[in-house]
């Protein structure tokens, strides 16, 4: 039986979900920074929250910079 043929490589789209992916990691980060603000919560969910909230901070970023480099591709595809 012959191998399926591997699937092109369509990268249309790749802006728009990565922007998704950054709002909604934007929201989450704001959810987290408003259970920040329980008084009662314990010490240590504060900490992994605020360790989360870091690591969402660098996916952001990383994200962003993804976003860039998918627009210039696009940019280079449709020259």
């Amino acid at each position: 039986m012959p191998k399926p043929e591997p699937k092109p490589d369509d990268r249309s789209d790749n802006v728009d979900k990565l922007q998704e992916q950054v709002v909604n990691t934007i929201e989450n980060l704001e959810a987290a920074h408003d259970t920040l603000q329980n008084e009662d919560l314990p010490e240590e969910q504060r900490q992994a929250i605020l360790e989360k909230n870091r690591r969402r901070e660098q996916a952001i970023a990383g994200k962003r910079e993804e976003i860039k480099d998918e627009y210039q591709f696009q940019q280079k595809k449709e020259q």
